[in-house]
């Protein structure tokens, strides 16, 4: 069963991922309506959208289902990290507080398996 938690991890960071390049997207100019969502951020977003999606499923194989919305419970910590790392976002005190509530919770139902 490791290998597959390690699958729906990976999925929900490339995931997370994949809304950078979105909000990458955002930031940027378009000249037409087309331009503004078919971009050179958008379609690998969704690519890689896609992918996440297929990666779920193969871990669903053999991962409760009850552990999914606790793994991707972690994707608001992904996005956050990386919203820092790319885009120079602040981390608030309350920003700080959620994700060590999120990631405390995530260790709780962890160690129960």
């Amino acid at each position: 069963m490791a290998p597959y938690i390690l699958i729906l991890l990976f999925s929900v960071l490339i995931s997370a991922f994949s809304q950078v390049l979105l909000k990458k997207s955002a930031l940027t100019k378009a000249d037409s309506f087309a331009g503004e969502y078919l971009n050179r951020y958008v379609i690998p977003a969704y690519a890689i959208y896609f992918l996440a999606v297929f990666l779920d499923l193969l871990a669903l194989r053999k991962v409760p289902v009850s552990f999914v919305p606790v793994a991707e419970a972690s994707s608001y910590v992904f996005v956050l990290v990386f919203g820092k790392i790319f885009f120079g976002e602040k981390f608030s005190r309350r920003k700080v507080a959620a994700m060590v509530l999120i990631l405390s919770g995530i260790a709780v139902f962890v160690v129960q398996l």
